[in-house]
């Protein structure tokens, strides 16, 4: 689940526990948007931690000398 999608989720259910009053026979609006505001929270949570370290590059370059030897070597982390 991408962060666009929690948010999405996270104001649906929002909106139909808050409000939208509604009787349907059998569906309880108000439960399903406290889950889908459950959902979409615990997405929010999942994409910042696993998705958010990813913003490291590393990024290695190796220079040669004038007879094509390998000759200095530099790593560089770079965030963005």
């Amino acid at each position: 689940m991408r962060l666009g999608t929690a948010i999405v989720l996270l104001a649906l259910g929002a909106i139909l526990t808050f409000a939208v009053r509604v009787d349907l026979a059998g569906v309880d609006l108000q439960v399903v948007g406290w889950i889908l505001m459950l959902v979409g929270a615990l997405g929010i949570v999942l994409e910042l931690a696993v998705w958010g370290p990813r913003s490291r590059r590393r990024v290695t370059t190796t220079d040669t000398t004038a007879d094509g030897a390998p000759g200095r070597r530099t790593t560089t982390d770079e965030t963005y």
